[in-house]
C-alpha cells in the first residue's frame, strides 16, 4: 500500500469516527458539539471519499444511514433468545402484589427493582458484532421476527459503530423501542395529507409502518430514533459482563447506545409507586408517546431464578397509565359500509389532543352502543383514547344539554347505493343487502389488495378508490386486466409509477398461493390461518366452492358458523362468476395438500433454528406446508422434527432435551428431494 493510499484511509476512518460521535452528541445527548454546516460537510468529504475509492466502503460507515432500492419482501429472522412480552397490570396495588410474590418466590433475597418509562412504540432486536451493526429483526411473535436490517441501518440516533469500552462485546443482541417523536408525527401527517395521502392513527403506527417499508430510503426519510431497554445474549472480551438492568442501561449508554430516559432504582414499592407518579406527571410532557411503566428485577441473577411463564418473564411487568381523557363536541354521526356490508357509525368530532395525537373521529361499533350510551348529536362528550391507541367516546355530558341535541336515526337506506339495510339474526350489526355496492366493492378491493390478502405493493387505499370512481375496478379480477392505457390519463399517475403498479400486480398474481387468495376473497370469518386449513382440504376454488356445510365442519376449528358463512359466500352468483374470471386471467392457484393425498409431512409439527443456507423462512414455511405440515416458533412436546441451522440456540438444547428428531438443513433438503422423487 502507498504512502497517498494509507493517508486516504486513515482519513476515511477518522472521519468515521468524528461523525459517530457526532451522532452520538446530537441525537442521543441532544448536545451538539458543531454545527449543523461543519457536520454536513464532514459527511461529504467522507462520502466523496467512499464513492472514489469503493474499498473503503463498509457497513459500519454512518454514509450507509441513506438507505437502499426495495427490497422485494422481508425474510425472517429467528431470535437466539424468546423475545417476550410482559404481563400488564393498571393499578399500583397490582404492583404492590407483584412486588409481594417476587419476595415470596425469593425469601432468602431483597431484590431491588429498576424501573423505566414504557415507550409506546415498535419492539425490535439489533445485533452487533465486534462493535459493527450486523443486523435487526422485529419481535414478530416473539420468537421468530422480521429481518429490517436495511432499514434499522438509517435510524438517525443508532451507532453502526459502537464506542471502545472496559467492557466491549464481541457479540451483542440489543433490544429497543423503535418510536417518533410527538411533534415530528404531526409533521408528517401534516406532510401526508397534503400529498393526499391516508395520514398515520398515532406515532406507535407511524414508527411501525416505517420501519415495514420495503424500501429503506423511505425509513432514512422519516423521523425514527431508537432506544434501548435490554439486552439478548452478549458474549464479552474480558469480564462476566453486566450483573443488573442498571449496568445494562448504563453499559449500552458508554457503548454510544440510546437508552431509554428516567430509568432508575427503586428499592421497595413506596419508591416504585413514587417512580410511577413521576412518570405519570411527565406523561403529557415528553417528546415520546409513554404509556406505563416498566418494573424488572434490577439483579441478573435473581431475573435467572424467576425464569419466565410461556409467555412473559416472572421478574417484570408493566402498569399502564390510565387512558387519556378530554372532553369535546359530538359535531355528527357518519355511517362507513365495510367490505361485509356493515354499517359503521363513526363519531365525528371537534378535533381534540390526546397526548399528542389529534383525535377528530371514533368508532360507535353499531346501533346499540349509540343507544346504551345515550348519544346525541351535539353533545359534550368525554373522549378517551383507550390504550393510548384506540379513540372512544365514553359517555355524553348529559347535565350540559340545552335542549339543540338531535336523536341520531339509523339509516334505513344504505348511503352509499340506497339499497335496503337489515339487521341479519340476532347481530347487532346492520348490513347493507347489495352485493353491488360500490363502497363495499371499494372496501373489498382495498382488502384482497392489502396486506391480508394478495399484499400488492404500490396499490393502496387511495388509488383503489380513484379506480373504482373512474369505473375501471368493478371486481377483484378487474386489478389484473389493468392496462398502462388505463393508468396513464390518472392524475398524478406517471409512466414509471404505472409501470410499477403493472409489475407489482403481475407479480403478486405469480406469488399467489390457494391460501393467500382464498383469505383475499375476505369471506366473513375466513382469515390467514382458516384459509390455510380450507387450502389443505381443497385442490381448488372449485372444490372449495362446491363443498357442503357438513364437509366444511369436518376441518379443525371450522364451526357451524363458518361453515355457514363460507357455503353462502360461494352460493351467490356474483361470487362464483368471480371464481370463472379468476380462471379467465389465470390465477387460479392449486395446493398440493389436497384432503386425499398421502403427504409426508400430514400432521406433523415442525420447527427451524438458527440461520438457513439455501432455505428463506417463508419458503421453508412453503414447502412445509405443501406436504401437509406446519411450521411452530417454539419447541414442545409435540413437535415432531426441528431442523437446525447456523447457531441454533436454546431451541436445539431443547430438542435434544426431548428426544426429538433433528436434521441439519441439508439433511431436511435431501429428504424433500427423496419425497419428491418418489411422488
Amino acid at each position: 500500500m502507498n504512502q497517498h493510499q494509507e493517508h486516504i484511509e486513515h482519513r476515511a476512518e477518522e472521519l468515521r469516527r468524528e461523525i459517530n460521535l457526532h451522532n452520538y452528541y446530537y441525537y442521543v445527548l441532544d448536545d451538539p458539539l458543531i454545527s449543523d454546516v461543519e457536520y454536513d460537510r464532514m459527511l461529504a468529504e467522507l462520502k466523496d471519499l467512499e464513492e472514489k475509492h469503493p474499498g473503503l466502503k463498509h457497513s459500519g460507515s454512518p454514509t450507509m444511514k441513506v438507505g437502499a432500492p426495495p427490497a422485494g419482501q422481508f425474510e425472517h429472522r429467528e431470535h437466539s433468545l424468546p423475545m417476550y412480552s410482559l404481563d400488564n397490570s393498571f393499578s399500583l396495588e397490582e404492583v404492590r402484589e407483584f412486588v409481594q410474590r417476587i419476595k415470596k418466590q425469593i425469601p432468602d433475597a431483597d431484590p431491588y427493582f429498576w424501573a423505566e418509562p414504557k415507550l409506546d412504540g415498535l419492539a425490535v432486536e439489533i445485533i452487533y458484532e465486534n462493535g459493527l451493526f450486523v443486523a435487526a429483526s422485529t419481535r414478530g411473535d416473539g420468537y421468530v421476527g422480521e429481518d429490517v436490517t436495511d432499514n434499522i441501518r438509517t435510524i438517525r440516533n443508532l451507532p453502526l459503530t459502537l464506542f471502545y469500552t472496559e467492557f466491549f462485546p464481541e457479540y451483542l443482541e440489543v433490544r429497543g423501542e423503535v418510536v417518533i417523536p410527538r411533534q415530528e408525527f404531526t409533521r408528517l401527517n401534516e406532510d401526508k395529507a397534503r400529498k393526499g395521502e391516508k395520514v398515520f392513527a398515532n406515532p406507535r403506527n407511524a414508527a411501525a409502518g416505517s420501519v415495514r417499508q420495503l424500501d429503506s430510503r423511505i425509513t432514512a426519510s422519516r423521523p425514527v430514533y431508537f432506544f434501548s431497554y435490554g439486552t439478548g445474549i452478549s458474549r464479552f472480551k474480558s469480564g462476566a459482563g453486566w450483573q443488573s438492568q442498571e449496568e445494562i442501561a448504563r453499559g449500552l449508554n458508554a457503548l454510544g447506545l440510546p437508552v431509554v430516559p428516567g430509568g432508575r432504582i427503586c428499592r421497595d414499592p413506596a419508591e416504585v409507586e413514587e417512580c410511577y407518579r413521576e412518570q405519570l406527571d411527565r406523561r403529557e410532557q415528553s417528546d415520546f408517546e409513554i404509556d406505563g411503566l416498566v418494573i424488572k428485577v434490577n439483579d441478573i441473577g435473581l431475573q435467572q431464578r424467576l425464569g419466565f411463564t410461556s409467555r412473559a418473564p416472572r421478574w417484570a411487568m408493566a402498569v399502564k397509565f390510565p387512558a387519556l381523557q378530554g372532553r369535546t363536541k359530538l359535531k355528527d354521526i357518519q355511517v362507513q359500509v365495510g367490505r361485509t356490508g356493515v354499517l359503521t357509525p363513526v363519531a365525528i368530532l371537534e378535533p381534540l389532543n390526546l397526548g399528542g395525537v389529534v383525535v377528530s373521529r371514533a368508532s360507535l361499533h353499531n346501533e346499540n352502543e349509540i343507544r346504551a350510551k345515550d348519544l346525541k348529536v351535539g353533545d359534550t362528550v368525554l373522549v378517551q383514547r383507550a390504550g393510548d391507541v384506540i379513540p372512544e367516546v365514553v359517555r355524553p355530558e348529559t347535565r350540559e344539554r340545552d335542549g339543540t341535541q338531535k336523536e341520531f336515526v339509523f339509516p334505513e337506506k344504505c348511503p352509499a347505493c340506497q339499497s335496503p339495510v337489515a339487521r341479519i339474526d340476532d347481530e347487532a350489526a346492520i348490513r347493507c343487502l347489495n352485493m353491488s355496492c360500490p363502497a363495499r366493492l371499494e372496501q373489498q378491493l382495498i382488502y384482497f389488495a392489502g396486506k391480508q390478502g394478495l399484499d400488492i405493493e404500490g396499490l393502496g387505499r387511495q388509488w383503489i378508490k380513484v379506480l373504482v370512481k373512474k369505473g375501471l375496478l368493478c371486481s377483484p379480477a378487474d386489478i389484473f386486466r389493468l392496462s398502462l392505457d388505463d393508468l396513464l390519463p390518472l392524475d398524478k399517475m406517471g409512466r414509471k409509477l404505472a409501470q410499477n403498479m403493472l409489475d407489482s400486480i403481475r407479480l403478486a398474481a405469480q406469488k399467489a398461493t390457494l391460501p393467500r387468495l382464498i383469505a383475499a376473497l375476505g369471506i366473513r370469518h375466513v382469515g390467514v390461518e382458516t384459509a390455510k386449513r380450507l387450502a389443505a382440504n381443497y385442490k381448488d376454488l372449485d372444490e372449495l366452492a362446491a363443498a357442503e356445510k357438513n364437509s366444511l365442519q369436518m376441518i379443525e376449528d371450522i364451526g357451524p358458523e363458518v361453515a355457514s358463512s363460507i357455503a353462502g359466500f360461494f352460493a351467490n352468483p356474483q361470487n362464483r362468476k368471480l371464481l370463472e374470471e379468476f380462471k379467465e386471467i389465470g390465477l387460479w392457484p392449486e395446493h398440493a395438500a389436497a384432503a386425499g393425498e398421502d403427504l409426508p409431512l400430514k400432521g406433523k409439527k415442525l420447527v427451524f433454528t438458527g440461520g438457513m443456507h439455501n432455505l428463506s423462512r417463508d419458503r421453508a414455511r412453503e414447502i412445509v406446508e405443501k406436504l401437509g405440515g406446519k411450521v411452530s416458533g417454539s419447541v414442545s412436546g409435540n413437535t415432531d422434527m426441528v431442523i437446525a441451522g447456523d447457531n441454533p440456540g436454546s431451541k436445539l438444547s431443547k430438542a435434544r432435551e426431548l428426544g426429538l428428531d433433528i436434521l441439519s438443513e441439508q439433511e431436511f433438503l435431501d429428504l424433500i428431494e427423496n419425497w419428491s422423487a418418489s411422488a
